[in-house]
Order: C-alpha cells, then sequence, then structure tokens
C-alpha cells in the first residue's frame, strides 16, 4: 500500500499509514459490514446511483442504519479522490456497524465506521490501458457459492471467505480466477466477477435467480447488448455450456469486460478469431465508447 496515499475514516482524511479501525469493530470482528467497489473515470465515480441502491439493499439486508445520506458518501468519495488527486482509480466504500465489543448478537443503536479506500488506475475509455494482466483463466472449484438463504447473495458485506477458498483452490493451476457453481452444480459466478458466454445463438449469463452478485457492470453489459439487438439470455447453465461456448468474459467495476483465454483447461478460440471473439471485442467498444462518452467527454471519439 502507497502509504503517501490519503484515506477516508469516519469523516476525516487520513494517510494510509495512520488509516486504522479498532479491533472491536464488528466489520474486523464479524465481517459485520456492507461496501461498494467502485470505479472512477475521469475524476467521475461510474454509476454512482446504481452503486448506491445496491448499498442501500445491503444495509436493509443487514438491518444496519448508518443514518448517511448519498450525498453524504458520495461527498466522502470525492474529497478522497481529489484529496490524492486521483482522475482514475479503484474506489472502495465501507461501512460497518461500528464498535461493539461482546456478543454476537448487534446493538439496535450503533455508530457506524466509513471508511473510503482508492488507488490508481490507468484511464478508462478508448484507448485505455486495461486495469487487469491480459486475459483470464477460469478453473471450476469445489467451493461453491452457498444459497441465497444461507447467505443472501445480492449483500456485498465484508464476509468473502466463500471466495477466499475458491481462489486458495486456484494456487498452482495457473489460473487467476474461480468458476464457482452453486449448490445444484450450476455454474454462477466468478470469486469477485460475473460470467458471460456466447455460442452463436444469445449472450448469457446466469439468472439472478440463482446466488448470483447483481454486479453494476453486469447490469450494464446487458443493456449495451439490448441497445444493440443482441439477443441476452439470463438463465441455468452447466459448465461444459461454459466449456465449450465460443466466446467467455468476466465483468466487474474495476476489470470491466476482461475476456477469457481458458476454462477448465480448455481454450476459447473466439469463435476463430482469437481469444476475445467479434461478440466481446463489439461489446468491450461499446463499453469503452460510454465511459469516453460520459466520463471523458467524448475526448478521444
Amino acid at each position: 500500500m502507497d502509504d503517501r496515499l490519503l484515506f477516508h475514516v469516519d469523516g476525516e482524511l487520513v494517510s494510509a499509514d495512520e488509516a486504522t479501525v479498532s479491533v472491536e469493530d464488528r466489520g474486523f470482528a464479524y465481517g459485520d459490514a456492507a461496501f461498494e467497489t467502485l470505479r472512477a473515470f475521469g475524476g467521475e465515480v461510474f454509476r454512482w446511483e446504481a452503486h448506491a441502491e445496491r448499498l442501500a439493499r445491503t444495509c436493509e439486508t443487514l438491518t444496519l442504519d448508518h443514518g448517511l445520506t448519498d450525498e453524504d458518501l458520495k461527498d466522502r468519495i470525492d474529497e478522497t479522490l481529489a484529496a490524492n488527486d486521483l482522475a482514475d482509480a479503484y474506489v472502495k466504500l465501507s461501512i460497518t456497524r461500528g464498535t461493539q465489543p461482546g456478543t454476537l448478537d448487534p446493538h439496535p443503536e450503533i455508530d457506524p465506521t466509513v471508511v473510503v479506500i482508492v488507488k490508481p488506475l490507468p484511464r478508462g475509455g478508448v484507448g485505455g490501458e486495461p486495469p487487469y494482466d491480459g486475459p483470464a483463466t477460469l478453473q471450476t472449484t469445489r467451493t461453491r457459492k452457498p444459497s441465497a438463504r444461507a447467505l443472501p447473495a445480492d449483500a456485498k458485506t465484508h464476509n468473502y471467505l466463500n471466495g477466499i477458498l475458491a481462489r486458495l483452490e486456484l494456487r498452482g493451476t495457473g489460473a487467476d480466477e474461480a468458476l464457482m457453481l452453486d449448490p445444484d452444480g450450476n455454474v454462477a459466478e466468478g470469486a469477485t466477477s460475473n460470467l458471460f458466454f456466447a455460442d452463436g445463438a444469445a449472450l448469457r449469463t446466469p439468472s439472478l435467480d440463482g446466488p448470483i452478485l447483481p454486479g453494476i457492470t453486469r447490469r450494464t453489459v446487458i443493456e449495451i447488448a439490448e441497445e444493440e439487438g443482441i439477443p441476452v439470455e439470463e438463465g441455468t447453465y452447466t459448465p461444459d455450456a461454459v466449456r465449450s461456448a465460443g466466446e467467455v468474459f468476466l465483468t466487474n467495476s474495476t476489470w470491466g469486460i476482461r475476456p477469457v483465454e481458458v476454462v477448465d483447461g480448455i481454450a476459447v478460440d473466439g469463435d476463430g478469431e482469437g481469444v476475445a471473439g467479434p461478440l466481446t471485442t463489439l461489446l468491450s467498444r461499446l463499453y469503452d465508447l460510454k465511459i469516453e462518452e460520459e466520463y471523458y467527454d467524448g475526448e478521444r471519439i
């Protein structure tokens, strides 16, 4: 971590090496916290309203009434970006239930801990440098996504043990993202990403009826595809459907759209067009154009 960075902790900007929370904070002790990972382009947060809505849903699921407005939270993000002179950045906003020593049961009255951390990323948009190191390699893991009845899939909390266990399985495999299945053995998502694939008939992605995080970039890609008249199917799929697909890609707020090169040791041929096949290439270009127009005033168009 760059100690020169400034983070926002409970209303104050502090240096990264001085940014701390209490050992009795419930976010540390139990993972009792909500968070959002966001991407800033040209000094503005990508789709803030959608992120704020998802954060509010997570807090509602946790019964975490932090008492802060979306405007206040956005101000803290903007202050952090400005203090670090960052226009293009990774942003993580966390809200914990605060310091509550004692039992597992949370107290109804809370003094929340609110933290904003940032780190620089390359410029996005047209001609931008990808923030990832090449196409992804996917490996199906034994660790599965839990049922939404056990752990709400639409809640982004600090409890990420499920994804950590999946990523640990990748050690020594050469893969850099886990392909996680649902309790019935159908494809769910990556440890930190949503999954899309194409088979020549439609763009397909696992349905939110399963234990799938409703990703903001996932939604953006679906919207772009529908605007272009590209058929989109949200359904239930076996791992074999992904392994045999002509194109596969992942989405999250940091990566945007990331092509997949290999699934379970099987090369993705991009329908004969290389790793990033024609549909992945088209959607990536349209996504970059959207970012360029909305956050860089069309500077490179």
